[in-house]
C-alpha cells in the first residue's frame, strides 16, 4: 500500500514473497511514473488551452474597422486611429499596454501580500 496515493498493489505471480514483493515495487513505480507522468501534461495542457482559449469573439484582442478609420483595443477599453496605426506609430498603444500590465503585477502583488500577512 502506497499511502501518499492509496494505490495498493497484490502481486502472487511468483514463487517466493520476495520476488512478489519486488515485482509489485515494480508495478508501483510503473504506476506512480504513469500518475506523475498524466498530471504533467494535464498542468501543460491547461496553460496552453489558458494561453489559447477558445477563439471566441469575446477574446478579441483587437479589431480593426475600416469604414470608421478605428483600431479598438479590447484589453485597454481604447480606440485609435486606424491610418496611424498602420503607419507605425503605436507608440499610444504600447504604453497603454505597459501600464496594465504594470497595474496587473502591481495587484498580483498586493494580493499576495494580502494573503501570506
Amino acid at each position: 500500500m502506497h499511502k501518499p496515493t492509496g494505490i495498493r498493489i497484490f502481486c502472487q505471480e511468483e514463487r517466493t514473497q520476495a520476488a512478489n514483493r519486488e515485482r509489485a515495487f515494480a508495478i508501483l513505480r510503473a504506476r506512480l511514473f504513469e500518475a506523475e507522468l498524466q498530471k504533467q501534461q494535464e498542468e501543460l495542457r491547461a496553460k496552453r488551452m489558458s494561453q489559447v482559449g477558445t477563439g471566441d469573439r469575446s477574446e478579441k484582442i483587437k479589431t480593426y474597422n475600416y469604414k470608421d478609420s478605428r483600431c479598438s483595443d479590447h484589453r485597454l477599453k481604447q480606440n485609435f486611429d486606424l491610418n496611424k496605426q498602420l503607419d507605425g506609430e503605436i507608440e499610444d498603444n504600447i504604453q497603454g499596454m505597459i501600464s496594465l500590465d504594470q497595474q496587473e503585477r502591481l495587484k498580483e502583488l498586493a494580493d499576495s501580500m494580502m494573503v501570506a500577512a
